[in-house]
């Protein structure tokens, strides 16, 4: 007979149970982590967080006062590591522009040279224009500008010389302003109307789905122009502005209540919403508690997605001259100046905001994409 040996006995090949890396985490916890591995949704990330910061601290960030003048339609200012010498220095400087007695033979204009004689030096939180930080606090201090407080134009000045990149900065709190205010107007009315119609369905979904229908089916442009021209021109500017929101906000909350329905109408039959109706509970708790939350994360992407509808939508009618009137600032409002062709091909940089316009709407729908991707598992 044999004798058997126990370390004979072959090992085990069951796998060791492996505790997973994350740990339990929160559904926000995992959209993060989904977000944080698209390069693209963290850009967006990082350029909406920017372009808030820079809305939110414009008088700060503006190096002039927007409405301050001086040489009409200068160009650029390009920052320089020289002197007038040729030599290197560490302090940035630009040098001044004056007109000269001399006039364009294309466009009649008076020749703007470059004065080296009177560098100016630049620097971070110097002093210049005063203004209130969020109207209420005294202030002088600009993130960057001229230490001596002399006028510096990086990307030129308009035809009353007023600076454009002051101007912009200014401008985006407005655009920024109206597309916020729009969405949020847009996502609360289209979102609850789309979660009532398709929980209640029947006869209410049916007539109320015919009323969006009709919204949907105006021509929008034509009459965005018929409302905003029914305001007199003597009208104050806040009343205009509460206006064009308005009249975005009654044409945009369609669209968004067809999406939240047909999300709705696909969650009321999932087995928890039915089995919250067979215990009694009431159809405002199951709105809110079952239904809501799950369409949350179509909404917060639908909304990264149709804020820069809006951006673009204000400024072109602003560029029309039915969004914003002065003394406010936009992006729309300071395209007009660009309205003929001799303009543009002689002064370019007039177009500066429509570089403001196209970095805005690629940080939403980059972030809008990483979101998409993030709170979809699939």
């Amino acid at each position: 007979m044999l004798a058997f040996d126990s370390s004979d006995t072959p090992p085990t090949t069951e796998p060791a149970i492996r505790k997973p890396a994350h740990g339990s985490e929160s559904y926000l916890a995992l959209v993060w982590r989904r977000l944080r591995r698209s390069w693209t949704g963290m850009a967006g990330l990082v350029l909406v967080g920017l372009l808030l910061l820079m809305a939110v601290f414009a008088d700060f960030f503006a190096p002039m006062d927007p409405k301050a003048t001086d040489v009409g339609f200068a160009p650029p200012q390009v920052m320089s590591f020289h002197d007038r010498d040729g030599n290197f220095v560490f302090q940035p400087r630009v040098y001044a522009l004056s007109d000269s007695e001399e006039l364009d033979p294309v466009t009649f204009q008076p020749i703007v040279g470059v004065d080296y004689d009177n560098p100016r030096l630049l620097g971070f939180f110097v002093k210049g224009a005063e203004y209130k930080l969020f109207g209420l606090i005294p202030a002088n201090r600009h993130f960057f500008g001229s230490t001596d407080g002399q006028p510096v134009h990086f990307l030129g000045t308009d035809k009353f010389g007023r600076d454009v990149l002051s101007r912009a900065i200014i401008g985006s709190r407005i655009s920024l302003m109206i597309a916020l205010t729009v969405v949020f107007i847009v996502t609360i009315i289209g979102t609850t109307v789309g979660m009532v119609s398709g929980y209640f369905g029947g006869t209410f979904d049916i007539w109320l789905q015919r009323f969006v229908e009709l919204v949907l089916a105006f021509p929008q442009l034509p009459l965005y122009l018929a409302l905003t021209s029914l305001i007199p021109v003597t009208a104050p500017t806040n009343v205009f502005l509460a206006f064009v929101i308005v009249v975005m906000s009654a044409l945009g909350w369609a669209q968004m209540s067809r999406e939240v329905r047909g999300k709705t109408l696909a969650l009321a039959r999932i087995d928890y919403v039915r089995a919250a109706m067979a215990v009694g509970a009431t159809d405002r708790r199951i709105i809110i508690q079952h239904i809501l939350p799950n369409v949350m994360s179509h909404v917060i992407v639908a909304v990264t997605l149709h804020i820069p509808s809006v951006v673009l939508l204000e400024s072109f009618l602003g560029f029309l001259g039915f969004a914003v009137k002065p003394p406010l600032i936009s992006w729309g409002l300071m395209l007009q100046d660009t309205a003929t062709y001799s303009v543009i091909g002689s002064y370019p940089w007039i177009l500066s905001p429509v570089g403001f316009v196209l970095v805005t709407v690629f940080a939403f729908n980059a972030l809008g994409d990483g979101l998409r991707d993030a709170v979809d598992p699939y």
